[in-house]
């Protein structure tokens, strides 16, 4: 899981250009919207994308986004449910 976490906090902050934030700013449990990371609805569809197209897992309502990105603790719980093997 630790390893999980590390790769996606690796991955956002290249996916969604995060200039300003490295790794070491990003705890697991950190909100990622709000008043954590402070993404936005934009963001959430470039994760979503990220998600997709890295891990083959689909995001398929937003109530499922809402639980899957709250964390990076949710998102690799997430697509380790889920990821096709």
């Amino acid at each position: 899981m630790d390893e999980m976490i590390e790769k996606l906090k690796a991955e956002i902050i290249e996916q969604l250009n995060l200039v300003d934030i490295n790794k070491d700013d990003i705890q697991a449990d950190t909100p990622l919207f709000g008043t954590g990371l402070g993404l936005d609805s934009i963001d959430s569809i470039e994760l979503s994308v990220l998600l997709e197209r890295k891990y083959g897992v689909k995001i398929t309502n937003s109530q499922e986004g809402k639980k899957v990105f709250q964390s990076l603790r949710t998102m690799a719980e997430f697509i380790m449910e889920n990821q096709k093997k």
